[in-house]
């Protein structure tokens, strides 16, 4: 877990770890050499490799392996979804940038016990997502965020296309974010630092960069930022620029049980049939208003799966 103090040397090392961390999310096909992430970072790759290690918990080379494979897990869970062309698990190691499918294989058994042409899926994102329910801070709730299965749709969700442009997005990243008020604490916190600049009724977003019915609760990212004109000054908060994207989008006006409906329905329903493949974008929840304006048990957002062609 990222450390909180909010001193200046301490929030520059958290940015630009922050941005490591990005990096390495957008450029896993390719070959990441302890020297180029720490470039990326701003940090001489002599220290870079132990600084990483204690803000992270694992070092670049886990971490890179680690994200790798759960990337892989969501590529071979959508291959299960499609009724297009399949990509064959060799085709998903490059993708990933393993450097050979014997490569892959291997990593693979040495992290999951079996080799992916064997792995149970099904079986390992149902635990996960019991894993995920348990992590759910009150026990009365973790009944809401029960699966609903493909085709279903009692909610009667519908698919909104758009087009969104070029954003710079200042954020926060809460690591363990299913920590009982992690996320509402960083909201806040958030909120504080844009209503000192003014920044406060800008489009604010939330975003998780791992899937939870894949990576364990406790290694989990979920990022609060809103929109800013242009990248700022300073190093108070991290920064990032998404580019252009298409997203489908579901508005939603609920509790936590209907986000998880509309997040398995766009998933296991509408995705499969749309001739669109989710994009290497986070999914992101756009908050009508600032974070948790309605509550913490009501929510009113704009799901947007950003997405492009299959």
């Amino acid at each position: 877990m990222l450390p909180s103090k909010r001193d200046g040397k301490t929030i520059d090392y958290v940015d630009r770890v922050n941005r490591a961390l990005t990096y390495v999310l957008q450029h896993l096909e390719q070959p990441l050499p302890l020297e180029v992430v720490a470039r990326a970072a701003h940090f001489s790759p002599f220290h870079f490799h132990r600084i990483f290690r204690l803000l992270v918990g694992e070092s670049l080379s886990e971490f890179v392996k680690r994200v790798r494979l759960e990337r892989a897990l969501s590529l071979m869970s959508r291959r299960q979804q499609t009724t297009r062309r399949r990509p064959s698990l060799t085709e998903i190691a490059f993708a990933c940038g393993f450097s050979s499918s014997a490569d892959f294989t291997r990593c693979f058994r040495q992290r999951y016990g079996t080799p992916p042409s064997r792995f149970d899926l099904d079986a390992f994102r149902h635990e996960q997502r019991a894993r995920f329910q348990d992590a759910a801070p009150d026990p009365a709730q973790r009944n809401l965020l029960a699966h609903l299965g493909p085709g279903l749709n009692p909610d009667r969700f519908r698919v909104t296309l758009r087009r969104l442009a070029p954003r710079w997005v200042a954020y926060t990243r809460v690591w363990e974010p299913f920590r009982p008020g992690a996320v509402a604490r960083a909201a806040t916190q958030m909120v504080a630092w844009a209503e000192a600049r003014g920044l406060a009724d800008a489009p604010w977003l939330g975003y998780m960069w791992d899937d939870p019915e894949i990576t364990a609760p406790e290694l989990c990212r979920y990022d609060i930022g809103l929109e800013i004109p242009a990248r700022l000054a300073g190093n108070e908060v991290s920064q990032l620029e998404f580019p252009a994207m298409r997203v489908a989008e579901v508005e939603l006006r609920g509790g936590i049980d209907l986000e998880m409906r509309a997040l398995d329905w766009l998933y296991g329903t509408w995705l499969p049939a749309s001739g669109y493949a989710p994009s290497d974008q986070p999914c992101f929840e756009a908050w009508q208003g600032r974070p948790f304006a309605h509550g913490l048990e009501h929510f009113e957002l704009r799901l947007q799966l950003p997405i492009g062609r299959g």
